[in-house]
């Protein structure tokens, strides 16, 4: 559930689900209907009907199977977004392959997800999505870290944090604790296009493909040697 603070109005979150198998579709929408009191707009295994039900229903976040029997789920990402869809995307499919995260993480999805996770923990983890957080199923953490091998080591990341501009660099921390956009815009008192603006700021400048990258990467700074001697002179400065 999400609540409006300005009129106080409650209102469901919104889930759109495509995926060609009837009843993974009918068994999700069982589950976060009367489990997690998430209303699902659309239910589809029929790519052609994705764009009709994303203009008439906007979810929050659309589920999209890897594998469907006429196209790959990460084909469907790749129009959506070149008809102006910025839906967040959290893939769940039974593909546990390297290979599909990588190219999962590189499409930009919110989250990857395994459908023989347990049933409460799948649904924990869409309505997280939905309300703007990062979500990577706990089978596919080692792989993650594996694909972030090949991006920065340790050693080049305080050159990579000092490209940062003061506002990137506050982005940057609000997107590692998984907040949305319009969470971002809401917290530093800025407009939502100019947190979309910093964010492809941030992702050029650090080389990175994801949200999810570029939380871990935070995650990862803040935890080296160099990081925790930033965070103690941000600390001194503060309290001089």
């Amino acid at each position: 559930m999400l609540q409006n603070t300005e009129n106080m109005v409650v209102e469901l979150l919104r889930v759109m689900l495509v995926d060609d198998h009837s009843l993974c579709r009918s068994g999700l929408t069982e589950l976060l209907e009367h489990r997690a009191g998430v209303k699902v707009v659309g239910a589809t295994g029929e790519p052609s009907q994705v764009i009709r039900i994303l203009e008439e229903q906007k979810p929050d976040l659309l589920v999209l199977d890897l594998r469907l029997a006429s196209t790959d789920g990460l084909s469907i990402l790749r129009t959506i977004r070149a008809e102006g869809f910025e839906t967040p995307v959290v893939i769940l499919t039974m593909s546990d392959s390297e290979a599909d995260l990588s190219a999962a993480l590189r499409a930009g999805v919110r989250g990857y997800l395994l459908k023989d996770m347990e049933p409460e923990e799948v649904i924990d983890s869409i309505v997280r999505a939905a309300r703007g957080e990062m979500v990577v199923s706990s089978a596919m953490t080692m792989k993650l870290a594996q694909i972030l091998q090949s991006g920065p080591k340790i050693s080049a990341m305080s050159d990579l944090v000092a490209s940062l501009t003061e506002r990137e660099r506050q982005v940057l921390e609000h997107v590692a604790r998984g907040q949305s956009n319009k969470v971002i815009a809401r917290e530093l008192d800025i407009s939502h296009n100019t947190v979309k603006l910093h964010v492809r700021h941030i992702m050029e400048k650090l080389n990175l493909r994801s949200r999810v990258e570029a939380a871990v990467f935070a995650f990862e700074y803040r935890s080296s040697p160099d990081g925790v001697r930033a965070s103690e002179s941000a600390l001194r400065s503060h309290s001089v």
